[in-house]
C-alpha cells in the first residue's frame, strides 16, 4: 500500500470499560479540521496492534478520528490460532456479550470530544472485526456505515430483518473458506431480503486475511495468505466508500 500518513495526527492510548473488562483502545485524530464520519476500527483477532495503529492513523491524516477497539481487554495481544481461537469462540457462543463489547466501544469513540459528539461513525473490521462490524449492523445498531474486510462469515448470522440502515460493503477472497461463495450468497440474500443498500467486492486468486501482516509466511497459505494487489483494492474501496456516505 502506499503510505499516506502523513500529516499532523494526534494519538494517545484510551481506557474503556465494558462491564468489569477494563479496555485498551488507540485513539487517532487530525490535529486541524475533522472531514467526515468517525470510525471505529475493529482489528483483526490479534488486537490492537501496530499494524491496525497505523491504519488508523492513515485514515486520520485524512481527516477522520479513530478508536481502534480493544476486542480482549487489557490490550492483549493474542499471537496466533491456538490463542485466539478459544476467545472467538467464546464470543460467539455469547452473541449479546460480543455485541455488548462492540457497543462499549462505540459509545467510548461518541464520548470523545475529538468526534465532535457525532452519531456519524462509521465502522471499519478486519477478519474477526469484519464479522463484528457485519454482526452490529446486522443486530440493529445504528451506524453511518459498515466495511467488513475478509470478515469469517461463519460468525455472522443469515437474518438481517433488524438490520439499520446503513449500507454495508464486504471485501472478501474467491478463495476465503471463511467467506466461501455459499456464505456470500447467504450473506447478501439476507442483506437484500431487509433492504441493506450493500457492496460485495470479490478478489480473485485471494484467502482469508489478506491484508494481515501476520499472513505473509503462513504455514496455511491455501487458508490464510497475504495479498498485496487485494490489500490496496480493499483500502481503495474502503476510501471510496467512506467518502460515499459522507456525500
Amino acid at each position: 500500500m502506499t503510505d499516506d500518513s502523513a500529516g499532523d495526527v494526534t494519538a494517545r492510548d484510551i481506557e474503556y470499560w465494558h462491564d468489569t473488562t477494563r479496555l485498551l483502545g488507540h485513539l487517532c485524530a487530525p490535529a486541524g479540521e475533522r472531514t467526515g464520519a468517525a470510525v471505529l476500527l475493529l482489528p483483526d483477532a490479534h488486537g490492537v496492534t501496530r499494524h491496525a495503529v497505523g491504519l488508523a492513523h492513515r485514515l486520520a491524516a485524512r481527516g477522520r478520528t479513530v478508536l481502534v477497539a480493544d476486542p480482549w481487554g487489557d490490550g492483549r495481544l493474542p499471537a496466533d490460532q491456538a490463542e485466539f481461537g478459544p476467545l472467538i469462540g467464546a464470543m460467539a457462543a455469547d452473541r449479546p456479550h460480543w455485541m455488548r463489547r462492540v457497543r462499549a466501544a462505540h459509545e467510548a469513540l461518541l464520548a470523545r470530544p475529538e468526534a465532535d459528539h457525532t452519531d456519524r461513525v462509521a465502522l471499519l473490521g478486519y477478519c474477526f472485526g469484519g464479522s463484528s462490524a457485519l454482526e452490529y449492523t446486522r443486530t440493529g445498531h445504528r451506524v453511518a456505515g459498515v466495511v467488513g474486510v475478509h470478515p469469517g462469515l461463519d460468525t455472522v448470522a443469515d437474518d438481517w430483518s433488524a438490520a439499520g440502515p446503513a449500507p454495508v460493503l464486504a471485501c472478501v477472497g474467491d478463495g476465503d473458506p471463511l467467506g466461501s461463495a455459499a456464505m456470500r450468497t447467504a450473506l447478501t440474500a439476507g442483506m437484500a431480503a431487509a433492504g441493506v443498500d450493500w457492496q460485495l467486492h470479490v478478489y480473485g486468486g485471494t484467502v482469508h486475511a489478506f491484508t494481515s501482516p501476520h499472513a505473509k509466511d503462513s504455514p496455511r497459505p491455501h487458508v490464510v495468505a497475504y495479498h498485496a494487489r487485494s490489500t490496496e483494492r480493499s483500502w481503495d474501496a474502503t476510501l471510496r466508500f467512506l467518502a460515499e456516505i459522507d456525500a
